[in-house]
């Protein structure tokens, strides 16, 4: 089998491609990043058991995301503005996930809208969802999506306001107005060929989805001055009954990290839920997504599928996150990271090695079907 780059090695070329205040955008957390290095360190909290001397000739590697079927039971999640860490770079993801058998989800503030990712990518993706202030452009937005043939809405709930993330504001990341415009130029003159590829050549730069909102040529710190202006702190469980009455398909709810909070989530009438502390990028000190799962998984006890994210780095840690309770697992930086280092080509070439990993790990945990892991898969001795 050819090399293939590790989650590391992605990391450390996208932070020698990207501008600064990109490269700390994807990799930073809030305030002092105690909960996103916990989503790291809480998955090697958990070792596998091997066993050996087991018929593993045939494994069952596939997943299912209420009925769309995976090679592996991964999606790839929604990342902001990642149509600035490659050209058209939420097109490039989507294409990667069509070709290597696996969903994708677009972020509501994506650079590229729904309609072009559709339309250049080859394959329907799932959107995200967050609710804004102005409902009637919120319907508008539903109603265009819907059209585009989306059916499956992630409606992402732990992000009323952004985060306070300080390396982004000493990167420069919220500087507004011309000031900021000149910043993130100079920081774009230091790496030439983000510069050609992405900047000159990956126009325009808006904020796809919502271009009606916030017209004309714009800095990434306007962008966030919009956001918290124009996102609705008031959402509630009320909201859902609303978005279920404009969405005809499946709705998941995304952030959800204790177990009273799942329940609410079937309650109110969500599809599946998504275990997530938005990549220690909203409130810091809170559990990690893998930390949070048993509990959630023993509270809604069936009644839905359950998802994780945050810190999955290796096909092991799938199946770790498997054997925990969960239904497949959603990637973030992991695939921002391989985006920004080297496209669409370096997207597919990420998936294919967590399925290599991912195989290794369920041959050697004599685990033949990925709907039959369970915690007998972890060495409880060792934790």
């Amino acid at each position: 089998m050819a090399a293939l780059p590790t989650y590391k090695e992605q990391r450390a070329a996208a932070r020698r491609r990207l501008p600064h205040m990109l490269f700390e955008y994807i990799d930073s957390g809030a305030v002092d990043e105690r909960s996103l290095r916990a989503n790291h360190a809480d998955f090697d909290r958990f070792q596998l058991k091997q066993r050996v001397m087991r018929d593993m000739s045939d494994l069952d590697m596939s997943g299912d995301f209420l009925g769309q079927p995976s090679c592996i039971p991964v999606a790839l999640g929604p990342v902001g503005f990642a149509g600035m860490y490659a050209r058209r770079g939420e097109v490039q993801a989507a294409r990667a996930a069509a070709a290597e058998g696996v969903p994708f989800c677009l972020s509501a503030v994506s650079v590229c809208d729904y309609e072009e990712v559709c339309r250049d990518s080859g394959m329907t993706p799932w959107f995200q969802l967050y609710m804004i202030r102005d409902r009637a452009y919120m319907r508008d937005l539903i109603a265009r999506v819907v059209a585009a043939g989306a059916q499956t809405l992630v409606f992402t709930v732990d992000m009323p306001l952004p985060g306070v993330r300080y390396r982004d504001a000493r990167s420069g990341l919220y500087d507004i107005g011309l000031r900021g415009l000149a910043r993130q130029m100079w920081q774009g003159i230091g790496r030439p060929a983000w510069l050609w590829d992405v900047y000159l050549r990956g126009r325009p730069h808006g904020f796809g989805n919502f271009t009606a909102a916030i017209p004309g040529e714009k800095g990434l710190g306007d962008y966030w001055a919009w956001i918290r202006e124009n996102f609705d702190c008031s959402t509630n469980w009320a909201d859902l009954a609303w978005v279920r009455s404009l969405w005809p398909g499946k709705i998941i709810i995304k952030g959800v990290l204790c177990p009273e909070d799942a329940i609410a989530a079937f309650d109110a009438g969500a599809d599946g839920i998504i275990v997530s502390n938005h990549g220690g990028r909203q409130l810091d000190g809170v559990s990690s997504g893998i930390a949070a799962l048993p509990g959630v998984v023993d509270a809604v006890g069936g009644r839905g599928p359950i998802w994780v994210d945050g810190g999955i780095r290796s096909g092991l840690d799938i199946l770790k996150a498997l054997a925990l309770g969960a239904d497949g697992c959603l990637l973030g930086r992991a695939w921002a990271f391989a985006l920004a280092a080297g496209g669409e080509q370096n997207v597919a070439a990420m998936l294919r090695a967590l399925k290599a990993e991912l195989r290794v790990a369920m041959t050697l945990t004599g685990c033949r079907a990925l709907r039959d892991a369970d915690p007998s898969l972890l060495d409880r001795s060792s934790g």
